[in-house]
């Protein structure tokens, strides 16, 4: 089954009614995704989700990634059969758990260079590797590799940001459709990521960017880390004036279940 998106209703206050389809079964929008972080929603039996009509979960590609390793969940055939889950399944690209390692991390141009958690053992996340892990991992809807910064930012830092994002979201993208040349069509969608902390001049010049760039799908990242509910809205509402309508649209980090 093809990837499709179709807006069933919207109003003029820019909300809409949608449906994403996907491999693993439709996904009615706007929809909330309980948290898997570890390829498992704590306290709550797979049933449960069923039972609650869950349609798609989020899981972390860090923590993936550290333990138990994406190749493992490659070979015993993907997240879906790992989980034993059914529906669909959206990967972050481990970004927001890196940069909130601190002390543990050092950010570059090539990508952020970490020590894990677990062990201390080093690594690079790149933009390339997260494409390659969450590949590997076989979700259905996967997020580029960003840089989220903490709020309230100094401007310098988030145009900063904001150049590294839109960088590695050419990286990123150029990344997957190199997999998708040499192997065939990929079952996956993949989500660039609008960063600009709370300067709205910055927040438009990034989605500008990654319009250009031609994602199926865009997320408006760097929100609900510490400013004003009413901030996040109006930086929402004038992002999301500028993205493509007929294109599915994830607003990160911001659910109450």
């Amino acid at each position: 089954m093809a990837f499709s998106f179709e807006v069933l209703k919207a109003d003029a206050s820019g909300a809409r009614l949608g449906r994403l389809t996907t491999p693993h079964g439709p996904i009615e929008t706007p929809v909330f995704l309980p948290v898997g972080t570890a390829a498992t929603v704590k306290g709550l039996r797979q049933e449960s989700l069923e039972e609650l009509g869950a349609e798609i979960i989020l899981t972390n590609t860090y923590h993936l990634y550290l333990r138990p390793g994406h190749e493992l969940i490659r070979k015993l055939g993907g997240l879906h059969k790992f989980m034993s889950w059914p529906h669909a399944i959206l990967t972050d690209s481990g970004g927001y758990q890196v940069f909130s390692l601190a002390d543990l991390r050092k950010v570059t141009a090539e990508g952020v260079r970490f020590r894990s958690h677990l062990d201390g053992s080093e690594h690079l996340l790149t933009p390339e590797k997260a494409v390659e892990i969450q590949l590997a991992l076989g979700s259905d809807v996967a997020m580029v590799l960003d840089e989220c910064i903490e709020t309230p930012a100094p401007r310098a830092a988030a145009e900063s940001a904001v150049r590294r994002t839109t960088a590695w979201a050419r990286r990123s993208r150029a990344s997957f459709l190199d997999y998708g040349k040499r192997d065939g069509n990929i079952a996956q969608l993949q989500f660039g990521i609008v960063q600009g902390a709370t300067f709205t001049d910055l927040r438009r010049e990034s989605a500008r960017q990654l319009l250009d760039l031609d994602f199926p799908g865009y997320a408006v990242g760097g929100l609900a880390v510490g400013e004003s509910h009413a901030l996040t809205c109006e930086m929402t509402g004038d992002v999301s004036a500028l993205l493509p309508e007929d294109r599915p649209r994830y607003l990160m980090g911001v659910g109450r279940p």
